[in-house]
């Protein structure tokens, strides 16, 4: 085992679970070098920044991604659990999920796709780049040493393109179906636990929502709603005979309620870690989309009163909460938007050159755990 500072030794073997005893020494070389080194966050890059930490022949740290046996979930599990250790019990944990673009061109490069960049488009220029798409589950954390919460991941899915899908013969999945499949997991892994998932635009589907509904016990969806939503009222009668009514009658679209509704002065948490005056506007109703049924929403208009932002919609799949506190946790999705910019500058998120296949679906879910594990050993050594 490499000389580790004291604070990070446990974290770093919490997650041997995950590999044998020779792959985990490499790994955890690999670690050391990813977090030394400057520039690009090859495996030769990080064997260099490593230096005598790192013993043995440099193809066997090569192997580490590319072809040894193991496995992104038991680590994923472990750096959860790692990173829930800072969320009090009994508290909800605030789990934003988002995905980003890691530039990666290259005739040979496993599951490269030409992807929407929401960080470099604007409302009025989109831009397109070739590269990786990640879907990105993460919990937002406050630490001692910073006045805004961070938000530190802890899993993350590789979106392959629908003609590689094809190709290889598997189910197409899109990012709000990955998201899903990652939010299935941590309510498995931790059902002591409430979660409350922070969606932006592109999760703002009505399959996460009725998910999140049918699991409302253990998860709740906030995320951004649409004006022109269709909303309907419970049924009051119940046929004798037949299937039993999903709906009732057509309730006006959000819109339509907000033109005609008195607006209720509000403080709630901002982006930033700030506080700010909205006005808001609230409603309930089922929400119907045409083959996937009805979901039970509270939606909630957002104006901002100092006018730096736009109106918004949002809404959560828990009725019971008032719309000052859906906003405020709606708010508490930006910090991985920072994350991903953080790790891009600190750790070199888009520097990697893998192309084959394992080798790129393990390298990036890594360095975005390496980013949380150092939050946690830093969290750690402040106490």
């Amino acid at each position: 085992m490499l000389p580790l500072p004291t604070v990070l030794e446990p974290l770093v073997l919490s997650l041997c679970a995950a590999f044998t005893e020779p792959t985990f020494n490499r790994f955890a070389a690999l670690c050391v070098g990813a977090i030394l080194t400057r520039g690009r966050r090859t495996v030769t890059g990080m064997l260099h920044g490593a230096g005598g930490m790192a013993p043995g022949h440099f193809s066997d740290y090569h192997r580490v991604f590319s072809r040894a046996r193991w496995s992104l979930w038991p680590l994923g599990k472990a750096l959860a659990t790692m990173v829930l250790r800072l969320v009090p019990d009994g508290e909800p944990v605030l789990v934003p999920i988002d995905d980003t673009t890691a530039q990666h061109k290259g005739k040979c490069v496993y599951g490269k796709g030409c992807h929407h960049d929401a960080v470099r488009s604007t409302h009025t220029h989109v831009v397109w780049r070739w590269g990786h798409r990640w879907v990105v589950a993460a919990i937002s954390v406050a630490l001692p040493f910073t006045s805004r919460r961070w938000a530190l991941p802890v899993l993350a899915v590789l979106y392959r393109p629908e003609e590689l899908n094809r190709a290889e013969k598997r189910r197409h999945k899109t990012p709000p179906c990955l998201a899903r499949q990652m939010m299935a997991v941590l309510i498995l892994w931790f059902r002591s636990r409430r979660f409350v998932f922070l969606g932006d635009g592109g999760y703002a589907s009505h399959e996460l929502a009725s998910f999140c509904s049918r699991h409302a016990r253990h998860a709740t969806l906030i995320s951004r709603f649409h004006g022109d939503a269709n909303l309907y009222a419970p049924p009051t009668t119940r046929k004798r005979t037949g299937r039993p009514p999903l709906k009732g009658a057509k309730l006006p679209t959000p819109a339509q309620t907000v033109a005609r509704s008195k607006r209720i002065r509000a403080t709630v948490s901002w982006y930033g870690g700030q506080t700010r005056r909205v006005e808001l506007v609230s409603g309930t109703g089922l929400w119907y989309k045409s083959g996937e049924g009805v979901v039970p929403v509270r939606w909630v208009h957002v104006h901002d009163i100092q006018g730096t932002h736009r109106d918004d919609y949002v809404y959560s799949t828990d009725l019971s909460l008032s719309p000052a506190q859906i906003v405020s946790w709606f708010t508490a999705r930006w910090p991985i938007e920072t994350t991903f910019q953080e790790v891009r500058a600190h750790l070199g998120f888009e520097t990697p050159r893998q192309r084959v296949a394992k080798s790129v679906l393990r390298t990036a879910p890594c360095l975005l755990g390496l980013f949380s594990l150092i939050a946690v050993a830093y969290a750690e050594h402040l106490r």
